[in-house]
């Protein structure tokens, strides 16, 4: 069977960034097109050069590249009503932007072009008509978005499609159905989405968002039905909940659908995360396909099933979509799960070995006690050294202290950290300021060790997170401090557990100092 090719449009740069804590300086948006564009998307949504100047200065920078395979096309709207098009200011900022595709958004929706537009219906149909005609005229490929036509055509169908022919009419290379609000069903995205193609005899293209958790659902039901382009951002960025989830669609429409979109979909990953680095936002673990937990295993008879056969537990191989398979501990593991573990971190056992069965019980001992090992794989390896007589005791902590101090006009605070350590049988004894107790903690460990050890200068923290285990307890709660730590070639985490949060701190800060110089010689 012959399938449709189907073209990505990618609106991140556009319709991305009305999501809620979303923005891209001038610099961030090029560096990301540049990035799609190698990923292999076809079209790449600048922004509305009508809206602001930020948008204005992309389309002038875009202007002086080469793309390999994306063209540039720039967002906007329909003229205004009762104004010839060849006067319209924000028209002409879509002509002036010199991009090769042009993508303008009309009304499909009475009660939008009654209620908000405050225009009559014919007006209406005049606007779409003169916008298309007028950008065609001038060169550009047109792409039409339909506002609102799944809600348009549950009130008046007729009108709806009526809306589309205009567009048609006047010449657009591709009408797109939106469904703006993301309220629609499938089902009803599927019918409407054929009966379209069959009204129209132009290619159709969808555009959905996800306030029903379907935006990329919504969209494989369409091309399922014939349309020829999905919208989407990278992510899921997007006003509201978010758009259609490109990094989900993608892999779904090449691994799924049996449909060729990119020539390198092992990229896909880096590229998530790339635009969530950029965008300054926490990279969504359980996104899938591209999340740290996609392909990541912790019950016990899941990864004994997976380390004979991964396709058991895995839909594709991790590594089609840049991922890979991650092996964590906890509470609920057995011996495949510290198996594979500590093999992935250079350690043999035959299953049913006593080391595997030790390292399987302190684990979950110190689970018990609020311990976690999941995003702790540095502090893992620790304990499995320790547990087999293999760690390299390069110093010991003999005591640290930390105090606070604030002058009476309270101009100045800081915290000093004393410490007290055995390195290589001399005693150190150093004290440091700090922004606060584990910046001052910090600060006098790498004092204490930095003439031993000049290598940890390479070390920085990367993230710090504290979790309290049982609040009910109130004040006297357990905390869980985990530590992300990185020397710019890796990045480990660590993990320290006590009532104190303060010593929780330092436990996992001793911990990431000596996974960094666990191959050290004393």
């Amino acid at each position: 069977m012959n399938r449709p090719t189907v073209t990505i449009y990618d609106t991140t740069l556009r319709d991305g960034t009305q999501g809620t804590g979303i923005s891209f300086s001038v610099a961030d948006k090029i560096r990301v097109a540049e990035k799609l564009d190698a990923f292999g998307v076809h079209y790449i949504e600048g922004g509305w050069p009508g809206s602001n100047p930020k948008d204005i200065a992309f389309f002038q920078e875009a202007a002086k590249r080469q793309w390999k395979h994306a063209r540039i096309a720039a967002f906007g709207s329909t003229r205004r009503a009762n104004l010839p098009v060849d006067e319209d200011p924000q028209v002409k900022l879509l002509i002036d932007a010199a991009t090769p595709t042009v993508t303008i958004f009309g009304k499909s929706w009475l009660l939008q072009v009654i209620e908000v537009l405050g225009v009559t219906p014919e007006e209406n149909l005049a606007m779409i008509f003169d916008t298309v005609a007028y950008l065609k005229k001038n060169g550009r490929e047109v792409i039409y978005d339909a506002e609102h036509f799944f809600d348009g055509s549950k009130d008046d169908w007729g009108y709806a499609l009526q809306t589309l022919k205009s567009a048609r009419d006047a010449g657009a290379d591709l009408i797109v159905l939106c469904d703006t609000n993301g309220g629609t069903m499938p089902e009803e995205i599927g019918k409407k989405t054929r009966a379209v193609i069959e009204a129209l005899g132009i290619p159709v293209g969808i555009h959905t968002h996800n306030d029903c958790e379907l935006g990329v659902a919504n969209a494989l039901v369409a091309v399922r039905e014939g349309a020829v382009q999905v919208q989407g951002t990278i992510n899921g960025y997007g006003e509201r909940v978010g758009n259609c989830n490109l990094t989900s669609i993608i892999p779904n429409l090449q691994l799924k659908l049996d449909i060729s979109v990119v020539s390198d979909l092992a990229a896909l990953r880096d590229l998530s995360m790339f635009v969530d680095e950029l965008a300054n936002v926490p990279h969504n673990i359980r996104s899938a396909y591209v999340g740290s937990a996609a392909f990541t295993h912790k019950g016990g008879m899941h990864v004994n099933a997976v380390q004979k056969l991964a396709r058991t537990y895995e839909h594709i191989e991790p590594g089609q979509v840049g991922n890979q398979q991650t092996i964590v501990i906890s509470e609920l593991s057995g011996q495949s799960n510290v198996l594979m573990k500590a093999e992935s971190l250079g350690f043999k056992f035959k299953k049913g070995s006593p080391e595997v069965a030790t390292i399987l019980t302190e684990v979950k001992r110190l689970e018990s006690e609020g311990y976690e090992f999941e995003a702790a794989e540095g502090s893992f390896e620790l304990l499995i050294r320790r547990l087999l007589n293999e760690e390299n005791p390069l110093f010991t902590t003999l005591e640290y202290h930390c105090s606070y101090r604030r002058s009476t006009e309270a101009i100045w605070n800081k915290c000093e950290a004393t410490v007290r350590l055995n390195v290589a049988g001399t005693e150190e004894y150093t004290v440091a300021e700090g922004d606060g107790p584990v910046n001052a903690l910090d600060a006098a460990l790498r004092k204490a060790l930095r003439s031993f050890f000049p290598q940890i200068d390479s070390i920085s923290l990367e993230d710090y997170k504290v979790r309290i285990i049982n609040g009910q307890h109130g004040t006297a709660a357990r905390t869980r401090v985990l530590i992300t730590s990185t020397d710019g070639h890796e990045s480990w985490g660590t993990v320290g557990v006590s009532d104190n949060i303060i010593e929780a701190s330092w436990l996992a800060l001793i911990d990431s100092f000596k996974f960094k110089l666990r191959g050290v010689k004393a």
